[in-house]
């Protein structure tokens, strides 16, 4: 439930309706700034920016984004800054906006709790995201895409009124990952204290038995819940913890018994936990309950539904194959600049496209996915796989990296209408089989609500 798809009249939606919402937070820098110079149908943005604490802050922000009436049609999104381990000021104002206005609006006219959802592999904007999230009260904070350890200490830091730290990854020039610590002073940073803040649950997403042990004995800080989430959960996946080779030497992508989630043993360890990844039905439901669950989480139902932030063209498109059973998802083992497996649809026009991947051209500039890496110097570079082959071998990373490399930034923000002219689309989706349940024929649709009331129909 990437860029703008998980947007905030969704998570509200959901919430109102007695569930979980979740609002992303990937991306929430680019996502607010790119909206604004849309216009702000509605003035959402603006309301909400309006009740920010810091009102010369939000002003800024405005300043430099707002277009009244929005850019032309097919004209250029303004550009802004990217992170690094050091960001400019006028970027970590964005993304605590970004965040706060997001939470506030899918928090707006109920009481019920909205959660915000992270990938850790962003490192870099973490504590300036989660703290926007706190200032307008977000009830729990997700995170998964790698192993989220430090998250309860940053929430931990932003309650209590303490400078912040994090540690990014980096690799070093000898080859081996070393830490650069992150810091960030909200005090210094707006100048006076900040308001009270409550302090949200945490729910870390994980994929192996291990690692929910891990998080349940080992991480100091208050857990609330897991999410343990399989393999076919769109987006991206926890590669398979014991790799396999093929007779060509390549790697293969097979799951084996060590990615199987042993629920009994999250049971007696008393564990609260959901279960993600091709749970959409009420049978699935009722499944999870069964081996101790407290529920499921639910992504691909609700980012094909009317409320989410999709594109309708290609929302109608992957549902009506969907629904037709002849759409196609693939584990891709290379699209993404992470390494990580990324489930990818096969739609004529986008990036799975054979011909228009072969076409495309090679970019990183958003530099979201960026991986850090020691300069001769000792100073901090950063590098993308799906960037042009010879910036990245430039900067010491391998060619045989670069291989089958998209950039999942731009291609998300084109599936979600936010994509710049001449970008391809990249569309992810887990398992589709609950849509003839919610549609009447190819070409009908569904909200948010109906998918609600037919995963609870039979189980509650």
């Amino acid at each position: 439930m990437g860029f703008n798809i998980s947007i905030w009249p969704l998570a509200r939606i959901v919430s109102m309706l007695g569930q979980l919402g979740t609002v992303s937070g990937v991306g929430a820098d680019i996502l607010l700034a790119r909206l604004l110079q849309e216009g702000d149908l509605g003035g959402h943005l603006r309301r909400a920016l309006a009740t920010f604490p810091f009102q010369n802050m939000a002003k800024g922000v405005l300043d430099e984004y707002f277009v009244e009436g929005g850019i032309p049609a097919g004209a250029k999104y303004k550009g802004k800054p990217v992170f690094t381990v050091k960001p400019p000021a006028r970027l970590i104002a964005l993304t605590i906006c970004a965040n706060y206005a997001f939470v506030y609006l899918a928090k707006e006219g109920h009481s019920n709790p909205v959660s915000i959802n992270y990938m850790a592999k962003i490192s870099m904007s973490l504590m300036c995201g989660i703290l926007g999230a706190m200032m307008a009260g977000v009830d729990f904070v997700t995170v998964g895409a790698g192993i989220p350890r430090q998250i309860p200490d940053v929430i931990d830091a932003i309650a209590e009124g303490r400078v912040v730290h994090y540690d990014v990854d980096y690799a070093g020039i000898d080859g081996k990952t070393k830490k650069y610590a992150m810091s960030f002073d909200p005090k210094k940073f707006f100048g006076s204290e900040l308001p009270p803040m409550k302090k949200p649950g945490f729910i870390p997403i994980v994929a192996s038995t291990a690692l929910a042990i891990l998080f349940a004995t080992k991480i100091e800080g208050d857990i609330a819940a897991l999410v343990v989430e399989g393999p076919t959960a769109g987006g991206h996946n926890a590669p398979p913890r014991t790799p396999a080779i093929n007779a060509d030497g390549e790697q293969i992508l097979v799951y084996g018994e060590k990615d199987v989630v042993d629920y009994a043993k999250l049971v007696a360890l008393g564990v609260r936990f959901y279960i993600g990844g091709s749970c959409a039905s009420p049978e699935r439901l009722r499944w999870a309950l069964s081996v101790g669950a407290m529920g499921i989480q639910v992504g691909s139902m609700f980012a094909f539904s009317d409320d989410s932030g999709m594109d309708p063209e290609i929302r109608r498109e992957v549902r009506r194959q969907g629904y037709n059973g002849t759409l196609k998802v693939r584990t891709d083992m290379d699209i993404s600049p992470t390494g990580y497996p990324f489930q990818v649809v096969e739609l004529e026009g986008t990036i799975a496209d054979p011909e228009v991947f072969r076409k495309r051209d090679r970019v990183c500039n958003q530099c979201a996915l960026v991986s850090l890496y020691e300069k001769p110097d000792g100073s901090i570079g950063y590098r993308c796989a799906a960037e042009p082959e010879k910036k990245y071998t430039a900067k010491g990373g391998k060619l045989e990296d670069t291989v089958g490399r998209g950039c999942l930034c731009n291609g998300l923000m084109v599936t979600a209408r936010l994509g710049n002219k001449g970008e391809p689309a990249v569309v992810t989706a887990g398992n589709l089989d609950f849509l003839p349940f919610l549609m009447d024929g190819p070409n009908d649709s569904y909200g948010a609500k109906q998918a609600i009331e037919y995963l609870l129909g039979n189980t509650v």
